[in-house]
């Protein structure tokens, strides 16, 4: 299927590696211009030469942390300065650490928010005005906004907001002609569900493979997924072939959520 993202300008979050990677490399290799920031200046780098290596796709760098207003507003200045617009979005950033939801401090709570929430709000509200021919905005959440996990409060309460913010402004952006949606993984084989995984062989006090494992055996595939697999679902969802797709959640989890 053409996708029609040839030539379209993308903007990928997070993407020096994991499902940020994913996406950017689904996106270059349907056409599209992508430029990627990373808070490690010297990962962005590489990831990008890569995608350019593996795709032959324009892709732009940028070093910057998500938390920070002037580090996105600066991302998204500098694309429209190299090519003009913007046609779609993937938000996206590091999962809050793992704990139970009274154990965080007000200092873990803050950090949270402006990790997750504020970012979200803020690099949308970057990106927009220079969707001027409409255009696609994704935002990456979490299992947990449907099923809380165990000892992931920060993220469940955080991503949960982002979920409500994705309804909100799918209403509101609608007259723009800018559609908003929300892309929930599953267990994908990235560093972060590695770490998960590994905090709970010792919590479990097993060893990594046999944490793994329990893990795999909820989901219905048997299997983790893959970048690739996650980067394929969020370039339709960014692209014009999903155009009357709007304020609607997708998982991509091999069917491992339970909630209808």
């Amino acid at each position: 299927m053409e996708l029609g993202l040839k030539g379209k300008v993308a903007l990928v979050a997070a993407a020096s590696k994991g499902l940020g990677f994913g996406v950017a490399k689904a996106l270059a290799g349907e056409g599209a211009r992508v430029s990627i920031i990373s808070r490690d200046s010297a990962a962005i780098e590489a990831a990008a030469a890569r995608l350019r290596g593996e795709t032959g796709a324009d892709v732009l760098a940028f070093g910057g942390d998500v938390t920070s207003a002037e580090a996105l507003n600066a991302w998204v200045g500098g694309t429209v300065a190299q090519w003009g617009t913007v046609d779609a979005l993937l938000v996206n950033a590091g999962g809050p650490p793992a704990g139970l939801a009274l154990d965080m401090t007000d200092e873990q709570w803050q950090a949270a928010f402006e990790l997750t929430l504020l970012s979200s709000v803020r690099l949308i509200r970057a990106a927009v005005p220079h969707m001027t021919n409409g255009g696609s905005i994704l935002t990456i959440t979490s299992s947990s906004i449907k099923e809380p996990i165990e000892r992931l409060g920060l993220s469940t309460v955080m991503r949960s907001g982002v979920a409500g913010l994705v309804k909100t402004l799918a209403d509101e952006l609608a007259p723009k002609n800018i559609r908003v949606n929300n892309l929930i993984p599953g267990r994908i084989d990235t560093d972060r569900v590695a770490q998960l995984d590994q905090a709970a062989a010792k919590r479990l006090n097993v060893s990594f493979e046999e944490a793994r494992a329990k893990s795999i055996a909820n989901i219905p595939l048997k299997r983790l997924g893959t970048i690739d697999e996650f980067g394929a679902a969020a370039a339709f969802l960014l692209s014009p072939t999903a155009q009357y797709i709007s304020g609607a959640t997708l998982r991509v989890d091999g069917g491992m959520m339970r909630s209808i």
